[in-house]
């Protein structure tokens, strides 16, 4: 007679059964069903409604402010991060709380609050104005309004790890002769750098789905400073809803192989790790 081997868990079935079925139920079925519309459409309408000239301009300007938000983000995170750990100075504890602003605050409150810094007379955009350089209404200000709600993405995740890791190898680094930019390269950017493509993803994510906090800055001209969120709401608006899902699918599959492009960069760099 053979022992069937229990579980550590105890209720592991239902438990497991429950997990499947809500994320079935909370994103699965929603994320079929817009496969299956799109499905319906025919590739001839597919390809009309989600590769227009209007469209695409707005999916240029999505992902690529998206792209260069998070790459700011990561390299102003990865700082902010590093002086919150390293350092000790007045008023730390409020800064460090500071960074959490933009998870609480409304989207719409600040793309209101951007806009008025940044507008030709607002507090920053009066002394910009001088110089040439517009931020609000155009796409730099979509830029602005990207890299503020997705830095505390990359600070968090950078932040545990930075605490983590012990500043003994740093100083036994330089008790051999090891220089700053060596201690870096070899020791500190190696233990962040999953934390890094983990923040980096996260703010991606979130600039590319952005919407109350962009609009406000970015002015909405068609072609130039429309974001493809708002693109999406305004063909719903139009009962466009053949339009609105065919560039609901092309981003979320441009999504889906970004993500499958950074996991593949953490498995590879941590089987990197193991075989050093």
């Amino acid at each position: 007679m053979t022992a069937t081997k229990s579980s550590v868990i105890p209720g592991f079935g239902p438990t497991l059964g429950y997990t499947l079925f809500y994320l079935g139920l909370i994103v699965l079925i929603p994320l079929a069903a817009l496969f299956f519309r799109a499905a319906g459409m025919g590739w001839e309408q597919f390809v009309q409604a989600a590769f227009a000239p209007r469209v695409l301009a707005a999916y240029r300007l999505s992902f690529g402010g998206a792209l260069l938000a998070a790459m700011i983000n990561v390299v102003a995170g990865l700082l902010v991060a590093w002086v919150l750990v390293r350092y000790d100075f007045p008023g730390r504890k409020f800064f460090d709380a500071i960074v959490d602003l933009p998870f609480a605050l409304p989207t719409a409150v600040a793309g209101i609050a951007l806009t008025a810094i940044y507008a030709p007379n607002g507090w920053v955009g009066q002394f910009l104005k001088p110089l040439g350089i517009k931020v609000a209404f155009t796409p730099l200000g979509v830029v602005v309004a990207m890299v503020f709600i997705g830095l505390p993405f990359v600070v968090r995740t950078v932040q545990p790890v930075l605490q983590d890791l012990e500043v003994e190898h740093e100083e036994v680094a330089v008790s051999l002769g090891a220089g700053r930019w060596q201690i870096f390269r070899m020791i500190i950017l190696p233990a962040v750098f999953p934390a890094l493509v983990t923040g980096f993803a996260l703010a991606f994510a979130r600039a590319l789905g952005e919407y109350g906090s962009v609009i406000f800055i970015a002015g909405n001209m068609p072609g130039v400073s429309e974001i493809a969120p708002l693109l999406i709401v305004t063909k719903l608006e139009q009962y466009d809803y053949a339009g609105a899902t065919a560039i609901a699918v092309v981003m979320l599959v441009a999504s889906f192989i970004l993500l499958l492009v950074i996991n593949t960069l953490q498995k590879w760099h941590s089987n990197r790790l193991g075989a050093v």
